[in-house]
């Protein structure tokens, strides 16, 4: 079996000012798939992220939307450099995000990460897998 696509939901309070902040961070919307109630947000051609508008996020499952003050899921996403990276993070904080926690440089990998403006977690990646330390 072989994933071709991935779609990753989340609950969102705002749709629209949902759909302001990722573009302004960087990325493209699939209009396609996106209204009032979700913005399809292109992380790559086989990676989207479908925010979706609490009450119809709350149609797909019939457990509670998490409030603000919890996390269930963090979301990593890797990126081609370090750079890129506090790119991302940067033009995400700009933006109305927070930053998670300080940079962390592990050598083979660098991370950066935020709460987005919907108090969701990412965490942004540059990884060099023939850099890992053998001992």
């Amino acid at each position: 079996m072989k994933i071709n696509q991935i779609y990753v939901n989340l609950p969102v309070k705002d749709v629209q000012k949902t759909k302001e902040f990722w573009t302004k961070v960087g990325f493209s919307i699939n209009e396609q798939i996106t209204d009032e109630k979700a913005v399809c947000v292109m992380m790559n051609d086989n990676i989207q992220i479908m925010f979706l508008q609490e009450d119809y996020f709350q149609t797909f499952s019939e457990r509670p939307v998490p409030k603000g003050d919890t996390t269930q899921v963090l979301v990593a996403i890797g990126l081609e450099s370090r750079e890129e990276v506090d790119q991302i993070v940067n033009a995400a904080v700009a933006n109305g995000a927070y930053q998670h926690e300080e940079p962390q440089d592990h050598g083979w990998m660098y991370q950066n990460s935020f709460w987005d403006i919907n108090g969701h977690g990412w965490n942004v990646i540059f990884a060099d897998p023939s850099q890992i330390p053998t001992e």
